[in-house]
């Protein structure tokens, strides 16, 4: 690799104040496209091979499932409260091995 590229890139994905509604359909889309994602990797995992190891992606659909009950929690409290919802959502990467 030359001495000009980059090893490290962000990305602000999400960023604003949005509206109970606009942040629930945001969040809940975002974590909607993860979890199919970790289904679809499952699915070409067990292609041919019935007995795949698919604990990780189970796992992180577990995970991702739980964190849209936190979603739901947080937006019920703001439409309770009658508040806008704040989102920052940055996405770093970075090669392996740097």
């Amino acid at each position: 690799m030359d001495s000009k590229t980059k090893v490290a890139e962000k990305v602000a994905l999400v960023r604003g104040s949005f509206t109970p509604s606009e942040a629930s359909d945001l969040l809940k889309g975002l974590v909607d496209e993860k979890i199919n994602f970790h289904k679809l990797q499952r699915l070409r995992w067990c292609e041919g091979y019935f007995k795949a190891d698919t604990s990780y992606a189970d796992t992180r659909i577990a995970e991702l499932e739980a964190e849209k009950d936190k979603i739901r929690s947080f937006i019920r409290a703001a439409r309770a409260s009658g508040k806008m919802v704040q989102i920052s959502g940055n996405i770093t990467m970075t090669l392996e091995g740097e």
